[in-house]
């Protein structure tokens, strides 16, 4: 049997013009392309004239491929000796499932390569002029989801609140704006309610919008702005800036 290859690619947040050389080669040269919905035509678009794409579509709060079959289509393409590359939004390892995938195609004997991308909340950050870190602002970063897979647990946000407060780091949330109130009511147990706040629509898409406000305002706002799903919120002081500069919501593509 002539086995195949599978490489996890991240097609960074939407922006082609940040797709890294490396999935470009891979794209390139794949010969199935098992592509998220987050994946921009523009980068589908670099495909080889004869490849065959597949939309497999995962997106929280929408109907959404099955994990267990776009695994079961990897594996039976690779086994078929086809060059298979699973696209997907951000960073394959990122909120991406890619670990996941990974396991199960070297349990089956599958090569499996991994190619990063760009994540959409380090995208959205730096659309807006935020750094994660920060010498005089935050000391450190962590990446969150703010939805969970049935059955498992919430991270425990009143806990992060304190020790973001203590250890002066930034809060990146993705897949949060739905649990939005919940979230801003554990994080005020531990933070401040005038912690600077920006919600980025849609990083890096020409539609992509935002607003800057505080964590006492976050779920009113996002509520009045209409801002949803795919969105990163970033809470911390190096949002500061971007609050003092007078920013509330634009729709506008990020440089």
């Amino acid at each position: 049997m002539n086995t195949g290859k599978v490489t996890l690619v991240g097609a960074g947040p939407g922006d082609p013009e940040l797709l890294t050389l490396k999935a470009l080669k891979a794209i390139r040269a794949a010969t199935v392309l098992l592509v998220d919905d987050l994946v921009s035509p523009e980068v589908v678009a670099h495909a080889a004239p004869g490849a065959r794409i597949v939309h497999v579509g995962k997106r929280g709060g929408c109907k959404s491929t099955p994990q267990a079959f776009i695994e079961k289509l990897m594996l039976m393409a690779a086994r078929e000796g086809e060059n298979v590359v699973r696209l997907k939004g951000g960073d394959p390892f990122i909120f991406g499932r890619g670990g996941e995938e990974m396991e199960h195609l070297r349990a089956a004997g599958v090569p499996v390569e991994i190619v990063n991308g760009i994540t959409s909340g380090l995208a959205a950050a730096t659309s807006l002029g935020v750094p994660l870190t920060h010498r005089e602002h935050a000391q450190g970063v962590i990446f969150l989801t703010g939805h969970a897979q049935q059955g498992a647990s919430l991270p425990d946000w009143r806990m992060l609140a304190a020790t973001a407060r203590e250890a002066r780091l930034t809060l990146v949330i993705y897949m949060g704006v739905s649990g939005a109130a919940h979230i801003q009511q554990d994080l005020l147990t531990g933070l401040p309610a005038s912690t600077p706040v920006a919600i980025v629509q849609r990083a890096s898409h020409p539609d992509q919008r935002h607003a800057v406000t505080t964590l006492g305002e976050m779920a009113a706002t996002i509520a009045a702005q209409a801002l949803a799903s795919p969105a990163v919120i970033v809470v911390g002081d190096v949002v500061r800036g971007v609050a003092a500069a007078g920013h509330a919501v634009s729709a506008v593509r990020a440089a």
